[in-house]
């Protein structure tokens, strides 16, 4: 049984503006895609007012939109962390290593990649 591959990409280093972070998000995605990675988490922080960032909706946006749909198989908030955890666990079994920085985390998304 082959190893699930998961690798996590920090869109907050460096303070990007956000079309920034989104053009870094993609041309990630599409590069973990072709390393054969099977979920990445992404992490785009809350937002160091306490109200949130511009980058964390800039991506779950992005995330929902069909030109993303040859890359993404499917999306879990780390608020939604429970909620989603067995499916998202049944289609990469190697996140659990990470879900006590996953669950109710609100600075991360879990990406799944399509194969």
């Amino acid at each position: 049984m082959a190893v699930s591959k998961v690798i996590e990409l920090n869109l907050e280093n460096g303070n990007p503006t956000v079309e920034t972070a989104i053009t870094t998000l993609k041309n990630a995605l599409s590069t973990y895609k072709r390393q054969g990675y099977k979920a990445a988490i992404i992490i785009h922080g809350y937002g160091s007012s306490g109200v949130g960032g511009a980058i964390k909706p800039a991506v779950r946006k992005i995330l929902g939109e069909t030109s993303l749909s040859g890359l993404v198989r499917s999306v879990a908030y780390g608020e939604q962390w429970s909620f989603k955890k067995k499916e998202i666990l049944t289609l990469c079994p190697a996140l659990s290593d990470y879900e006590r920085r996953l669950s109710g985390n609100a600075g991360v998304t879990v990406v799944i990649l399509k194969a």
